[in-house]
């Protein structure tokens, strides 16, 4: 699979475990370049593995072995630290940033399903186990957002179980 790797993010550290899981984020900022300085600035000291922009385009920003710092004080059944044991997929998405919420492209969409086929094959992810930042930091995130279509991913064969 084709990515980006124009760009490189440094805030990562070395991964503790086995990656078992994927989390979904959006970016809730205006555009990729804002999403790419954000998430390449020492200062920050945030990152994920993978942007998702509008067009479909993937940039692979962190890699998967190592540690990027997406998910923040998190946990998923019973689970601490999600980051050790995930890959983090930003998708680009203005979030809260516009009423009514912005749909997510389908060219995102299906980039997304591309992405996680790699992915779940290359780390041996189980389809179940991509769940959303929201899923791991309820009360703090909600990303990536009420607008997310959980229910289109799992007619793709991804995402957790819905209810």
């Amino acid at each position: 699979m084709q990515f980006n790797t124009s760009y490189a993010s440094s805030n990562y550290n070395d991964r503790p475990c086995d990656i078992t899981h994927i989390v979904l984020h959006y970016t809730d900022l205006p555009t990729a370049a804002d999403s790419i300085a954000i998430l390449c600035d020492v200062k920050r000291q945030v990152s994920a593995h993978y942007l998702i922009d509008y067009d479909g385009s993937i940039y692979n920003l962190v890699p998967d072995e190592k540690r990027a710092w997406h998910a923040g004080v998190s946990t998923w059944q019973g689970r601490d630290n999600v980051n050790d044991y995930s890959i983090g997929i930003e998708i680009q998405n203005k979030g809260t940033l516009v009423t009514p919420v912005e749909p997510y492209a389908i060219e995102q969409m299906n980039a997304l399903v591309k992405l996680l086929k790699y992915l779940t094959m290359l780390h041996n992810i189980q389809p179940h186990n991509i769940i959303g930042h929201s899923d791991v930091a309820p009360g703090r995130k909600i990303d990536p957002g009420e607008h997310f279509d959980w229910h289109w991913l799992k007619e793709k064969g991804f995402g957790k179980c819905l209810i």
